[in-house]
């Protein structure tokens, strides 16, 4: 059986709530569950502290036997400093074309001409 440690939504439409719950993989996501380990408020300014709250000897005991995290709950666990969170892929698709031509462009003239046109750049500044 393959666990999980993932988001549960709860709450109402257009107020969501969720709880944070280990369960199987192939359980649906609103649906069956092991144990619950807390809950995320997303609607909840990032500062206050009821925004998450969980038992994170818990999360490690269940990642010990091999539960593995959500994206989401990976997140918790980096800024917790529990888990380190590999980087993603983010790819040049996503930045707006005229700023990608802008930077191609920026990218051949610096290779081409080495250094100077960073240097011509900061001293204009």
């Amino acid at each position: 059986m393959s666990l999980v440690i993932r988001l549960a939504r709860a709450g109402t439409k257009k107020r969501p709530f969720y709880h944070i719950v280990v369960a199987d993989s192939r359980a649906p996501r609103d649906g069956r569950f092991i144990e619950r380990l807390g809950y995320f408020n997303p609607l909840l300014p990032k500062d206050k502290t009821e925004r998450l709250k969980w038992d994170l000897e818990k999360a490690k005991v269940w990642i010990a036997k091999g539960a593995q995290p959500s994206d989401r709950v990976m997140r918790f666990l980096d800024a917790a400093g529990v888990m380190k969170r590999k980087p993603r892929n983010n790819p040049e698709k996503a930045i707006p074309r005229k700023e990608r031509k802008a930077r191609a462009e920026a990218a051949k003239a610096a290779a081409a001409g080495g250094s100077a046109p960073a240097a011509e750049g900061a001293a204009a500044s």
